[in-house]
């Protein structure tokens, strides 16, 4: 099968940006401290199995002894994950007098053995933490940071408990990394996966071993990369099978084990926070690719955490960003979300560098206020903050899937509203009701002609990868995509917090996929959307067991739709997609029920969702009330 791909073409005009030449440079200049600062290159770290990893060891000028700050990556020591526009440099660091220390992984760059992901980072976390913190200089407390992976090895090492860490901030990061990192609700999320790993980790770890033209030629490989995500069977991918041993095993064991078992058990975070005793600064977006999981990590945090400091001093930051366009004036972030302008800019470093000078030197600056969630409220373009999430107060509004069986397209009669599938709506009811109701909506699912992704929750870059905030309108005009929209809102609607849609549905197939998409609809017909979801039929009651589906029968699906924070304005409408595909965000289900990864076979589906009385399918909408004091308060980012 080679799956007909549709190109949209997501244009940047100068105007919007400006030219490079005007953009500031990163890092910014300023803001150092009174400590000078010297480098020490290449510092070896001994392993409890032998293996040697190498770290760039930044000096403050001081006779005092000094906490530590750690990032252990496998982006490379000396990028420090400084670009595009995120952290400030080591030596920035190491200026507030901090023993700065970044750290090469195992199998990556400088580093010896060999890397699989996620495997080793629990053990040589526990042994670099202690490492570090018995450094010449060192007062024996320990900080970690950095973003994404290098996330991961932060709360990896974090649940093996090293006595001298002291506190973590995570940025962009999963809470697990079978569900919500390699699959979502049990759809293998290719773009990421695919992209990530032929760009980065691969080519990298190919490099270490001495492969320079293995590496040169993945890296090619990755220029050609929409080429690639059209490849079938996945546990063939031939960019990944070269070498002796495999290149990139982790990725096929990871198409062998589609369910939650064992092999992902044993790098859970969830399971395991009440191993971690450390309080936790965490970063992330609401269109990022591991949002979900840092919320959960949070709240999970905030329910097992392993002390109360560590329950108590949970907080997390939420932009609109991505996963790399954090806001900054020269971040890679979509247009719409640029456009925002200098409010929705990341308070990372002067944030982080307050959360270390507190937990790790004990100076009173404020920033342990107790549990608290810093949110950017999309549509109004505000920072709020509260003590939990979701949010006190959180009324969950549920508005029906309705139309007289002819929902397919944007042009068709899909509604939204508020009154019950059946009964009879009233004159007074929020922004009225269609009242001619048909019992159910159909269309076809071609996995060759899959729904293209505009923008999403995936990773890394919105140039590279279905990221970011798009106008919907073009691909709402096929006939695989069910639209309902509600009437234009008579008053403003603040939606923050998780999304549920209740999705009553048969299908053909014995295995397929279902998606859902909250739109915002400007009053001009733009279709913005908020965020999105989807759920592999054959997971619909466990993850960690994948049963088929009778074909023709009808099943109640819960699709998780990640979370958002946005004022929908007077006059704007909300707007539900239902399909069964989003390409290339997730895989496209063949339909075929074959295990996942191992055919090129495909067919075509018949979808049929019901949204009677019996069946009342539906949005579950977190509303939070205009003015009330569960609101959250208006805060400027980062204090």
């Amino acid at each position: 099968m080679r799956i007909r791909v549709y190109f949209i073409s997501l244009l940047l005009s100068v105007a919007l940006t400006g030219s490079a030449a005007a953009l500031p440079s990163w890092p910014p200049s300023g803001g150092e401290g009174p400590c000078a600062v010297t480098k020490e290159a290449d510092v070896p770290a001994r392993m409890r199995d032998g293996v040697i990893l190498k770290a760039d060891v930044y000096r403050p000028a001081t006779k005092e002894l000094v906490p530590v700050i750690l990032m252990r990556t496998q982006y490379g020591k000396t990028a420090a994950q400084i670009q595009p526009s995120r952290f400030q440099t080591p030596s920035w660091f190491a200026s507030h007098c901090y023993l700065v220390v970044i750290q090469d992984i195992r199998g990556q760059y400088a580093s010896q053995g060999i890397f699989y992901e996620y495997a080793n980072d629990r053990d040589d976390g526990y042994d670099s933490v202690e490492w570090a913190a018995h450094l010449p200089g060192s007062n024996g407390k320990v900080g970690m940071y950095g973003s994404s992976y290098v996330g991961a090895t932060q709360w990896l090492a974090a649940t093996a408990t090293p006595p001298s860490l002291k506190t973590i901030v995570p940025s962009n990061t999963a809470s697990d990394y079978y569900d919500g990192w390699t699959y979502e609700d049990g759809a293998f999320r290719l773009a990421f996966i695919e992209n990530w790993m032929m760009e980065t980790i691969v080519s990298s770890a190919a490099a270490n071993r001495g492969d320079a033209k293995l590496s040169a030629r993945l890296r090619e490989d990755g220029k050609d990369i929409a080429k690639w995500m059209q490849f079938l069977p996945y546990d063939q991918f031939p960019p990944f099978q070269s070498g002796d041993p495999a290149v990139a095993p982790y990725f096929f064991d990871a198409i062998k084990h589609p369910s939650n078992d064992a092999y992902w058990r044993a790098f859970s975070i969830e399971s395991r926070y009440d191993k971690v005793n450390v309080p936790v600064l965490a970063f992330d977006g609401w269109y990022d690719a591991f949002l979900n999981g840092s919320l959960r990590n949070f709240t999970g945090m905030r329910k097992h955490g392993a002390n109360e400091l560590a329950r108590t001093n949970q907080r997390i930051v939420i932009g609109p960003w991505e996963h790399l366009g954090w806001g900054r004036p020269d971040s890679p972030v979509s247009p719409r979300l640029k456009a925002i302008g200098p409010v929705a800019n990341s308070p990372v470093n002067e944030l982080m560098l307050a959360w270390f000078d507190h937990f790790l030197k004990g100076k009173d600056n404020g920033v342990s206020t107790g549990p608290r969630v810093d949110y950017f409220e999309m549509g109004e373009n505000k920072w709020h903050t509260s003590t939990e999430w979701p949010l006190r107060g959180t009324q969950y509004q549920k508005w029906y899937l309705t139309s007289s069986g002819h929902a397919a397209s944007v042009m068709g009669d899909g509604a939204l509203s508020t009154t019950l599938p059946g009964a009879s709506s009233s004159s007074g009811e929020l922004n009225g009701a269609v009242t001619t109701n048909a019992a159910s909506d159909e269309f076809l699912y071609d996995p060759s002609n899959p729904v293209p992704s505009v923008g999403g929750h995936s990773c890394c870059s919105w140039t590279t990868g279905p990221q970011g905030q798009f106008d919907q309108s073009a691909i709402e005009q096929r006939s695989d995509i069910l639209v309902y929209s509600s009437q234009p809102l008579a008053a403003p609607l603040e939606v923050t917090g998780p999304i549920t849609v209740t999705l009553y549905a048969s299908s053909s197939a014995s295995d397929t996929d279902f998606t859902a998409k909250l739109v915002d609809v400007f009053p001009d017909g733009t279709a913005v959307n908020l965020n999105d979801g989807i759920q592999a039929t054959r997971f619909r009651d466990s993850l960690s067991q994948a049963s088929p589906i009778e074909p023709g029968k009808i099943y109640q699906y819960k699709i998780n739709v990640w979370p958002t924070s946005n004022l929908f304005l007077r006059g704007h409408k909300i707007r539900l997609e239902i399909s069964s595909s989003d390409f290339p965000q997730f895989a496209p289900n063949p339909n075929t029920g074959d295990p996942f990864g191992t055919s090129a076979k495909w067919h075509t589906a018949r979808q049929t969702i019901i949204h009677d009385s019996e069946h009342p399918s539906a949005i579950t909408l977190p509303v939070i009330p205009q003015g009330s004091s569960d609101q959250g308060q208006d805060i400027a980012p980062g204090k």
